[in-house]
């Protein structure tokens, strides 16, 4: 890897061996704290939200989620109550503990903890009929924060000047974000994207909200589940912020970049391709992952 680095309009571009181009988008810097695809997902759920006279919003997520963060900061900036019902009843009494959560709490976020089986009924009507008879009138953001305004939110990550590029990569979650980028590509332009979980379901979840098929999921580097983690995606994360001086998380983008880089050593591109990265933000994460590799004993990832 070349560590020679030249940056203009938060694109970071730099070559690699094999002779493809390989350019990284930082969305990741939009805001310090509605950074990358969660800015883009919560922008026109939050104008819906005004429209309809909405002044709470009410998401899901896990102990170290990304939305969870980007909702609260986002419900204090824009001034929204906001409420998190969190999976895992065991964390109420460790907020302290987790940079996420004191964070969102911070932020004045409420919290809600849920067990893990009544967690998975957040979709039921019945679920959401007994949260609105707790907390009144809410705005429903999805966990992860995809719905279909998400996804006009996300097909804003493209512009003209990214039509040159031949390949667009980027790490998936619900499939929100590569549905918005699926949607807004051009024909002779390929979508990568590489699943932060195990296994293929995702295939059905992004047809829900394209018709087009340029696309296709890389399953080889979720490194065996979401927020898992081994020594080599650490080394290689650490070694990537050495050269280049882009912050990489864990749980996606982190992975990305791994897989896109094994992918050029392969020769998986063509000589000459033009590689187009979304860095999707995710940086908050760092430090609760850090927490659990210092109670492993593994090495932490450089902030």
């Amino acid at each position: 890897m070349n560590s020679k680095i030249t940056s203009q309009n938060e694109i970071v571009k730099f070559s690699l061996i094999k002779d493809v181009e390989l350019v990284i988008k930082r969305e990741d810097k939009i805001h310090p704290h509605i950074s990358g695809n969660k800015y883009r997902k919560l922008k026109y759920n939050l104008i819906e939200a005004k429209h309809q006279n909405f002044n709470t919003l009410l998401t899901f997520g896990g102990a170290y989620s990304n939305h969870i963060a980007a909702t609260a900061a986002a419900g204090k900036e824009f001034g929204f109550k906001t409420i998190g019902i969190i999976r895992g009843e065991e964390l109420a009494d460790k907020i302290a503990d987790n940079p996420t959560l004191s964070f969102a709490q911070e932020c004045d976020m409420q919290f809600k903890f849920v067990s893990r089986k009544d967690y998975r009924k957040k979709t039921e009507s019945k679920f959401l009929a007994a949260l609105e008879n707790e907390f009144g009138n809410f705005y429903v953001l999805p966990e992860g924060g995809t719905n279909e305004l998400a996804i006009k939110g996300c097909e804003e990550i493209l512009t003209k000047e990214d039509h040159i590029f031949d390949y667009v990569c980027v790490s998936v979650g619900t499939g929100g974000t590569i549905s918005g980028l699926i949607n807004s590509t051009k024909k002779h332009q390929r979508i990568l994207g590489f699943p932060a979980l195990k296994g293929n379901f995702l295939q059905e979840e992004i047809k829900l909200f394209t018709t087009k098929d340029n696309w296709e999921l890389i399953t080889d580097y979720h490194f065996n589940g979401y927020g898992k983690i081994n020594s080599e995606l650490i080394t290689f994360i650490n070694q990537f912020k050495e050269r280049t001086g882009i912050p990489l998380d864990p749980v996606y983008t982190g992975k990305m970049l791994f897989g896109i880089v094994n992918l050029i050593g392969k020769d998986y591109f063509k000589k000459g391709s033009k590689i187009l990265a979304i860095h999707t933000g995710g940086l908050q994460g760092i430090q609760g992952m850090n927490m659990k590799l210092q109670q492993k004993g593994l090495p932490i990832i450089i902030e």
